[in-house]
């Protein structure tokens, strides 16, 4: 499973998501950390990251494989979205998706 994300993926991010994400006593981008890997069939990644949006936790979003091309000619990436979030935010992302999971059950 791919989890890990190149040193220079800011450079690749949306300028509107580098805006929002932490910076460090430096100023540089705080580490993205993989939180999961969802599926889009029902719309499940969509709503999560809403979800942690809503709760002030950016997230930054990569199509393993050749997922980027499934999702622009078919809407969805066969392959999933894995979802990272900034190290800081993990913990409080980590127990919002369990807590989502549980209402969901």
């Amino acid at each position: 499973m791919e989890n890990t994300l190149s040193p220079d993926w800011g450079r690749k991010a949306d300028k509107n998501l580098i805006k929002r994400w932490p910076k460090d006593e430096n100023g540089e981008l705080s580490e993205p950390v993989f939180l999961e890997r969802l599926y889009s069939m029902d719309m499940g990644a969509e709503l999560r990251v809403n979800m942690l949006e809503a709760y002030g936790i950016p997230c930054l979003l990569t199509y393993p494989g050749d997922g980027s091309f499934g999702r622009v000619f078919l809407g969805m990436s066969g392959n999933g979205v894995n979802i990272y979030v900034p190290r800081e935010k993990y913990e409080d992302a980590k127990a919002l998706c369990k807590e989502e999971n549980n209402e969901q059950l």
